[in-house]
């Protein structure tokens, strides 16, 4: 018995294989016509133009033939599409929104991940939100991919059949970081599930941790390093209390120091000092999404990192 990682593996393949089977037989059948038909009507035995008379029945099955071929296509093609939309009544809802350059999931009790944790077996509906540009959730091994547009309603299901970890990628250009749009679907158990849902870490009386949790949780580690690695913007490690040459929007520069109300700035307006060298434009607001408790936390990480 074959395993699927998931259940529109098998669908999808078959349209897969048909067309491409389809397409095969064309590509011998229309060869090897061409090839016939240079050598019977190789200008060396017919020197001269011939008139060629219609030829009804010719014409006929050269028109019928491929729509037939088309139809068969589009059948399979339907046949695997259709179920992707037939939503199950019930259903594990998660949240994923992807945004310039990470994904994050958020599930029913609150709990957040930057990567996608779901149990073996049971169907898993997953609703798409972007706040800034559009981008393509897609799980190749599911054989499962989705446009996620600003402003859009849209969302996937899919039921995973066998435990492990498969790649997730953005799917749709979204700019300078696209590449590094990458996360993971861990499959597991229906017991360790449950067990990883409920895990909920205690933070409280240690704001530092609570900072590093959140900053995971918002993905900030795709464009923001930890190691003194510059990616699509600075690193955050030595950030604190250092001195940083900014350009405003109006394209000057002066130097400021990354105290409380600079990441407070960063955070809520990032792209009126934007540190020089770095593209402005490339981060979104968190304003709404962060809250000044939770800025504070994060300031408290950012000086355990000095």
């Amino acid at each position: 018995m074959i395993l699927y990682a998931a259940n529109f593996v098998e669908e999808v393949d078959l349209a897969f294989y048909v067309i491409y089977g389809m397409s095969i037989l064309l590509l011998l059948l229309m060869t090897a016509f061409m090839v016939w038909a240079v050598v019977k009507f190789n200008k060396k035995k017919h020197p001269k133009p011939e008139h060629v008379p219609d030829n009804t029945k010719l014409e006929v099955t050269w028109t019928v033939i491929p729509v037939i071929l088309v139809f068969v296509m589009f059948y399979y093609g339907w046949a695997g599409y259709q179920p992707m939309r037939d939503f199950p009544d019930q259903a594990i809802t998660i949240d994923a929104t992807g945004r310039m350059f990470d994904w994050s999931f958020k599930y029913e009790n609150g709990k957040a991940n930057n990567e996608l944790i779901v149990p073996v077996g049971q169907n898993v509906i997953v609703n798409l939100y972007s706040p800034d540009v559009l981008h393509s959730l897609y799980i190749p091994a599911f054989r499962l991919k989705e446009d996620v547009v600003p402003g859009v309603d849209n969302r996937m299901w899919f039921q995973a059949m066998e435990e492990g970890t498969y790649d997730i990628f953005c799917a749709e250009y979204c700019g300078a970081s696209h590449s590094y749009m990458l996360s993971k679907v861990k499959v597991l158990s229906q017991a360790d599930y449950d067990a990883w849902l409920a895990e909920v870490p205690d933070l409280e009386g240690d704001p530092a941790a609570a900072g590093e949790a959140l900053l995971q949780q918002q993905g900030c580690q795709a464009c923001h390093s930890y190691d003194g690695t510059a990616r699509v913007g600075p690193t955050f490690k030595g950030l604190w209390n250092s001195t940083r040459v900014v350009v405003t929007p109006e394209g000057a520069t002066r130097e400021v120091r990354a105290d409380e109300a600079y990441i407070t700035a960063a955070i809520y307006k990032p792209n009126d000092q934007v540190v020089q060298g770095f593209n402005p434009n490339m981060m979104q607001s968190y304003d709404g999404r962060i809250t000044q408790e939770q800025v504070a936390q994060i300031i408290e990480y950012l000086k355990s990192l000095e």
